[in-house]
Order: C-alpha cells, then sequence, then structure tokens
C-alpha cells in the first residue's frame, strides 16, 4: 500500500464513526434536472492527507472526492463549486487538490486567502487551478465590526478584482443589511450564502433588514446560494416557511440565484462545545428534498435551468453546458 493510500486508509477509520451512511442519507429528487447542472457549494474534509488547522473551531469527519461524486451522482450534478472549509484556514491544499481530481469540465473552487500576504503569482496559480472567488466566513468568527468588515472586503476586491473572482459572505441578514451600501460599492461580484443569511424564526425582526438584501440583489450588486436550509429554518425536512423568502429573492433577479448543497452538512457553530478531539458529526440532511424545494419556488424548467446551469455557469467560468 503507497504512502497516500495509508493516509487515507486511516483517515477512512478515523471518520467512520459519523461517517457511516453519507450517501445513504441521500434519495433522488422528485425531478430530472438539466444538463450542466451545478451544486454550488460542497466541501472536502481529508484530515489523513491535510491536516487541519490548529485553531479551528470544530473537527469534522472524512469527505473525500469519491464520496462526493457518489452524492452528486445521485441527484444528477453535473458541476460543483468547492468551497475552502474554515477548518483549512488559508490553506488552500486539499482545495486545490479537489479541483485537480475533478477537472476543469466538473469543477470551480472558492479559497480563503490572506489579502495582504497573496501575491498576484499565487492568485494566478490558483485562476489556472480554476479558483474564481474568495470567501469572508464571518459568521464562523462572529464578526459584528461592520466598519471592519467593509475595509476587509474593499482590501479583498482590489486584490481579485484583476481576475474577476467573487467574494463569498457568509454572514447573517442584518450584518448584510449593515453592510449593503459598501457591498454596492465593490465592483466586484459578491455572493450571499445560505439565502442571504435569513433566519425564519427571527423574521419579525428582521423583515427590514431582509428589505435590504432584496433591494442590493435587484440592484445586480449581490448573487444568492439558495443553500443549506437548515441553517435558515428548523422546520426540517421540507423547510416551507422558508417559501416567501426563496420566493421573493427569485422573483427579484432570477439570474443572480443559485442553488447549493452545503454538502456533507456540517454542524452549526453555536452548538459547539469546543473539544476539538471529537469528530463532530454530518447532520443527517436529504439534499434531494432541497432540490424538491426549488420546483416549488421555481416552477418552471426555463427558472430552474436558469438557476441550476446559466447562473453558476457565468458566475464561476464554465463552459456551456454539456448536452
Amino acid at each position: 500500500m503507497s504512502s497516500a493510500c495509508a493516509l487515507a486508509a486511516r483517515a477512512v477509520i478515523t471518520g467512520a464513526a459519523v461517517n457511516a451512511g453519507l450517501l445513504d442519507r441521500t434519495s433522488r429528487p422528485a425531478y430530472s434536472l438539466p444538463a450542466g447542472s451545478c451544486d454550488c457549494h460542497v466541501h472536502l474534509f481529508d484530515a489523513g492527507r491535510f491536516p487541519y488547522v490548529v485553531d479551528r473551531t470544530y473537527t469534522p469527519g472524512t469527505a473525500r472526492v469519491a464520496d462526493l461524486n457518489a452524492f452528486e451522482d445521485r441527484l444528477g450534478i453535473e458541476r460543483v463549486v468547492l468551497v475552502q472549509p474554515s477548518v483549512y484556514g488559508i490553506d488552500n491544499a486539499a482545495l486545490l487538490d479537489g479541483l485537480r481530481q475533478l477537472g476543469p469540465d466538473r469543477a470551480r473552487g472558492v479559497a480563503v486567502i490572506d489579502p495582504a500576504t497573496t501575491t498576484h503569482a499565487g492568485l494566478q496559480a490558483m485562476h489556472d487551478q480554476g479558483v474564481r472567488g474568495i470567501r469572508l466566513n464571518l459568521a464562523v468568527h462572529r464578526e459584528r465590526d461592520h466598519p471592519v468588515t467593509l475595509d476587509q472586503l474593499r482590501r479583498a476586491a482590489g486584490v481579485v478584482g484583476p481576475f474577476g473572482w467573487a467574494i463569498q459572505i457568509y454572514t447573517d441578514i442584518d450584518m448584510v443589511a449593515a453592510m449593503a451600501p459598501g457591498i454596492a460599492e465593490l465592483g466586484v461580484p459578491v455572493v450571499l450564502d445560505h439565502f442571504a443569511g435569513v433566519r425564519t424564526a427571527g423574521q419579525f425582526a428582521q423583515p427590514g433588514a431582509f428589505d435590504i438584501a432584496i433591494a442590493l440583489v435587484s440592484a445586480g450588486h449581490a448573487y444568492v446560494k439558495l443553500s443549506a436550509p437548515y441553517r435558515a429554518s428548523k422546520q426540517s425536512p421540507h423547510y416551507t416557511d422558508l417559501d416567501p423568502f426563496a420566493i421573493r429573492l427569485i422573483d427579484a433577479r432570477p439570474d443572480r440565484m443559485v442553488w447549493a448543497s452545503d454538502w456533507p452538512h456540517t454542524g452549526s457553530a453555536i452548538s459547539r462545545g469546543g473539544d476539538l478531539s471529537q469528530i463532530e458529526p454530518f447532520r443527517n440532511v436529504d439534499a434531494a428534498h432541497a432540490l424538491d424545494r426549488l420546483s416549488v419556488w421555481a416552477m418552471t424548467d426555463v427558472l430552474r435551468r436558469r438557476i441550476l446551469v446559466e447562473n453558476p455557469a457565468n458566475l464561476y467560468g464554465f463552459a456551456g453546458p454539456t448536452l
């Protein structure tokens, strides 16, 4: 057995207790997805080959390219966008390895960088390997300082703007609303994770914030990922209380919506106890339910094709859809 295979085997053993049935929990959507459909937010975890950073907030199990391919094949998804998870910090080696394995016809990447230290040559190298954006994970770091965050966004936009990359932001709807004027002035594509950070349980406290986010999207200043409904709603498995939010977003700018699973469905920062020696189980989520819900929010084949195929191709630079 090669050293790489031995490391992979050890990683499987490490994550076996929490990864059993990783594919079994996924059914098939109730409708056939259009050719070229893209899952715009997935993660890879392989501590055996790519160790997690010491200052992470949790320790996930193992989810490799083979697991991802099996998952997407069951859904009928042809393309994916790998997103750098927080457990890897600014070390994008696992993400770049995933892009290499998947190939340019199937995958793009969203990296995490330090704009102050990343060189133009380093960005060009990542661009050549399929990276098309960077991520600011404000939620995990519980960043609430609007001026500081906007300064980070402006510096990041200056660094990645020449490459045409997007800046992906994970935060709550109130932070999105507070930063909206600054986001509108960035001059680069901005992608708001997970329904722009809305929480259905707080909808009566958030209507003003959601209206601001809608205006931001309507003006073409942001994309929204219709992703990870379990981060926005507690009404599993169908999350029907998300319907009015999703429909308003789609109605506002259907050309600024993309869909994503958030596979392999990591846990919530709220419930973490800080014991990094314990592997955090992935959520028991059936992503087919989310795709079925998309058919309620986007009721025509034309609209679903726009969200699943055309918008991701435009945003992440995929070629025309396969036939």
